[in-house]
């Protein structure tokens, strides 16, 4: 039996020659498909001999001719989402398997659990896999899942893998998640068999574990199966049937299978690897890639029992305790993509290159060295599904009602899968999941891009190989850039702008004072023979804000800054989401849609929320009601009845658009939702010169008379036709351009020509990001999200409760009024220069209340400001006198620092500055 550092050796020995050169990756593996018979050296495979279907006995019992929700895919996500669905209360939900249970991708999983990740949402999704999975089951069947709690160990070999340790450890200490950081000695006492000579630290969370993916399905689908769900097995799906209402609206209809058909309004794609497959069959657009990924099963290890699975994050390797032995895996720079998924791959493995694992391999020696002179038992490379954020692909298709996505876990099925499950089932029976789940809500990608096969495939591979690196947050990705651009992009990129990436969008993030940095084209960081990028400024201005300290470029953004406040500055806003909505029930819709009143007259401008009918914010906006017009333009379109125009931040407008037109479905109202993105760019000039400067480039008076706060114009920039806003974002001073796409450019050099003398600067999102929390501005998907109503993020204002007028998640707002809240969004700031970006934990009184959502430093008044939702741990409401009375301190990577918490924003709290008060 050959050992890890024989198999290295042949590896080293006998390199091969990758068939790709310069023309992205393809598929390294001889086979495209399950072999029986392997030819790489010294390995025997886990299910030998069974690579071939054998569907073919027919479904395991007999089809229901309807059916209130069909699950297609018996792997984790399949069988947890019936099992949620049927505790639920769901009655007539089905789950067919084309073949057998965990058969697909399932089978082969790792099953690994940690507890903590950089996302407090996944905190808890996490949480209820665990609790379900260790606990929950066992009690409701009366069998064992196979859970093993024998904890994690995460492994940090420079300063800054720990500090992200750190920031996991405070976050953890929210959610009630033991953890500790421990010395290199310490670690050595925990593990004896570890090298630790290279360590800086480690982060051990005892209570994290290991799953069973045979034993958990089979006990999921066997706890669903007595709520009274079915499972069919041996029984592949062929199509999905749709029909078309009478509004012109695609829905689901029914499965088409081999042995038969079953009617059904509710189609749950967790196909795994054969989600896009399925996808296809109705129409539906899933954005993800097929890969190999490996580990290999170790010979008996004398000492290792009972040790935690270990996750070196700098040497991209996992360590899985296996009995007496270890599963050794990662993720590599170089995955082989499966490029003919077979929909007759069942329980089978492909061979296991050896060349792409070696690193995993050098890391695995380098961590636990007894490794090296170990034996190889067995090797596992099967396929699974990988995304291009890393994130799962859930939620309702845009392209068809009824039709839900349950896929695309990039290995973590196992893991999330019980949180998820819980989440989709709520999404399936009302409508929206309890959680804030947009990370993983298929609406997060513009639809652009989710058929886009160039954009999938790179953020796919830059995705997977940046899976273990650590988690700054200014980074940015590489892959997939360059898809949208607005018409200032060229204009702006020769004056210094560091672009940043968001829903393909390339927006401003900061503007370089050393000339441009272009992003280039994607080089796979140098694999499949690609030729890596030499001296690229871009990539260098990224790896210096890899810190967890204030950036080298703070200073750069603190001149923009204090720029904005101090005279004025520029900021293009062009990558926004613009809506029109407009028709005979316009009015009607907008009713319901939006919480604050936003039929005031033409010429008005409202800053409003919407909500779902739990009363979370699905969206923050600006709503602009327009006059009737017969003659179409660039800004307006002809319509009769009434209108509105509609602007939100563009990371979220695919969000937005799916979010109003299920609403308007819903309602059947009879208006129009016009999308005119791609054809407006936007620029915002703030700052106390802001009128002085427009006054020169606008042809109307721009008193606070004449103009009001919240009002809007059509006028003329530069002899171009424009709509000018009296908003800001910034707490300042200012104006929105909204500029047809072809007068963007003249108009902004308009503007930059006459604000010269006055000091005007370009300016980007990072000062956005500074200067909107400074002002208390919430931020949707930061501090402002699905599970977070307006009451309890202090928007209050922008809901008509004391009119009559319904709107949707009304009821919800009045009972959590009449009930008191349970948790309050408060503002916090400190003496100690420090840096924070979120996560934090919020102690009050000497005891955790919370956690930070959003931090930033704010430069007017030289502070760090954090904002988090507090609760009381008594359970009671969160009263204004609860916020005033506490002692609060924040934690940042296990150190506390004392903090002053605020009712009202820090700057400006009268609000004097929008109004032109200086």
């Amino acid at each position: 039996m050959a050992s890890l550092s024989r198999a290295l050796r042949v590896a080293a020995a006998h390199p091969r020659q990758s068939p790709t050169r310069g023309m992205g990756p393809c598929n390294l593996s001889s086979a495209a498909g399950p072999t029986a018979v392997k030819s790489v050296p010294y390995q025997r495979t886990l299910k030998e001999g069974q690579g071939t279907s054998v569907v073919a006995q027919g479904p395991s019992r007999p089809l229901p001719s309807t059916a209130n929700v069909v699950v297609i895919g018996g792997g984790s996500l399949g069988c947890q989402t019936l099992y949620h669905l049927a505790k639920l209360g769901m009655s007539g939900a089905v789950l067919l398997e084309r073949e057998r249970l965990t058969s697909g991708t399932t089978w082969h999983t790792a099953g690994l659990l940690w507890q903590l990740r950089p996302s407090d949402v996944e905190v808890e999704l996490l949480a209820h896999t665990r609790r379900v999975v260790s606990r929950e089951l066992e009690e409701e069947t009366g069998l064992h899942t196979g859970w093993i709690q024998n904890g994690g160990l995460f492994i940090a070999s420079n300063r800054q893998r720990l500090d992200e340790y750190k920031r996991l450890m405070s976050l953890g200490k929210a959610y009630g998640v033991e953890s500790h950081v421990l010395s290199p000695a310490e670690t050595k006492t925990l593990y004896p068999l570890m090298n630790v000579d290279d360590l800086y630290g480690t982060l051990y969370v005892p209570h994290d574990g290991t799953m069973d993916p045979a034993g958990t399905c089979t006990t999921l689908a066997r706890a669903a199966s007595a709520r009274g769900a079915q499972v069919i097995e041996n029984c592949p799906v062929t199509g999905i049937r749709v029909w078309t209402d009478d509004f012109g609206v695609r829905r689901v209809a029914g499965v088409e299978t081999q042995h038969g058909s079953i009617q059904t309004p509710c189609v749950v794609n967790c196909a795994g690897v054969w989600a896009s497959a399925v996808g296809r069959m109705a129409g539906v657009k899933v954005p993800l890639v097929a890969m190999h990924h490996a580990y290999v099963v170790t010979e008996r290890i004398e000492g290792i029992q009972n040790m935690p699975n270990v996750r070196d994050h700098d040497a991209s390797v996992y360590l899985r305790l296996q009995g007496d032995a270890l599963s050794v895996g990662g993720y590599e720079a170089n995955p082989i993509f499966w490029e003919e998924v077979s929909d007759k791959f069942a329980f089978g493995l492909f061979d296991l290159d050896w060349e792409v694992f070696t690193q995993h391999i050098e890391g695995a020696i380098n961590r636990v060295p007894v490794l090296e002179k170990t034996g190889i038992k067995s090797t596992v490379c099967g396929p699974e599904s990988f995304t291009p954020d890393h994130k799962p692909l859930m939620g309702e298709a845009p392209e068809l009602r009824g039709f839900f996505l349950g896929c695309g876990f990039n290995s973590a099925g196992m893991m999330l899968g019980g949180g998820c499950g819980q989440e989709l089932a709520h999404w399936i029976i009302h409508g929206r999941p309890e959680k804030d789940m947009h990370g993983y809500d298929i609406r997060r990608f513009h639809h652009s891009l989710t058929d886009h096969p160039r954009w999938i495939r790179e953020r796919s591979h830059e995705s997977y190989a940046k899976n273990y690196s650590v988690v700054f947050p200014h980074d940015e990705p590489l892959a997939g850039r360059n898809m949208r651009r607005d018409p200032l992009h060229e204009e702006l990129l020769g004056q210094g702008c560091v672009f940043q990436e968001r829903h393909g969008w390339e927006r401003p993030g900061w503007f370089h004072p050393r000339g441009p940095a272009p992003v280039l084209e994607y080089d796979y960081y140098g694999a499949y023979g690609s030729r890596a990028h030499e001296d690229y400024a871009y990539r260098r201005l990224l790896a210096d804000e890899y810190t967890f300290a204030f950036p080298p470029h703070h200073d750069t953004i603190k001149k923009e800054c204090l720029a904005c406040r101090g005279a004025a500055a520029v900021f293009d806003m062009s990558y926004f989401g613009k809506f029109y909505l407009v028709g005979l029930d316009a009015r009607k819709a907008a009713d319901w849609l939006f919480s604050a009143d936003v039929s005031r007259p033409p010429g008005s401008t409202v800053y409003t929320c919407m909500l779902n009918h739990r009363g979370g914010t699905e969206s923050d906006l600006t709503v602009s009601r327009l006059a009737p017009s017969h003659q179409a333009s660039p800004l307006a379109p002809a319509f009769e009845g009434d209108g509105y125009y509609l602007a939100m931040g563009g990371a979220v407008a695919q969000h937005n658009w799916s979010h109003i037109t299920t609403v308007l479905q819903d309602q059947k109202s009879q208006c129009q939702l016009i999308d005119s993105s791609e054809d407006l760019g936007m620029i915002s000039i703030q700052g106390p010169a802001s009128r002085a400067i427009l006054q020169e480039v606008l042809d109307a008076d721009l008193s606070n008379e004449a103009f009001p706060f919240s009002t809007h114009k059509l006028l003329r920039a530069a002899g171009h036709l424009v709509r000018a806003m009296r908003l800001s974002f910034v707490g300042e001073l200012g104006w929105e351009l909204h500029i047809p796409k072809a007068s963007c450019v003249p108009v902004y050099r308009a503007v930059m020509a006459a604000g010269a003398k006055h000091g005007l600067i370009n300016a980007g999102y990072r000062a956005i990001d500074s200067l909107s929390i400074e002002k208390g501005y919430r931020h949707w998907h930061a501090d402002l999200r699905p599970d977070d109503s307006p009451l309890e993020a202090g928007l209050a204002f922008t809901c008509k409760l004391k009119s009559p007028v319904p709107f949707l998640g009304r009821e919800a707002l009045e009972q959590q009024r009449a009930a008191g809240l349970r948790r309050r969004l408060v503002c916090f700031t400190m003496e100690d220069k420090v840096p924070m970006f979120g996560l934090e934990a919020i102690w009050r009184n000497g005891q955790v209340v919370g956690h930070v959502r959003r931090a930033d430093f704010g430069f007017a008044i030289d502070k760090t400001i954090a904002y988090g939702y507090i609760h009381d741990p008594s359970g009671g409401p969160v009263s204004l006198d609860f916020v005033k009375s506490g002692d609060y301190a924040l934690e940042r990577m296990g150190v506390t620092y004392g903090a002053q918490a605020h009712l009202k924003s820090p700057f400006d709290p009268n609000n004097k500055r929008v109004k032109g008060i200086y």
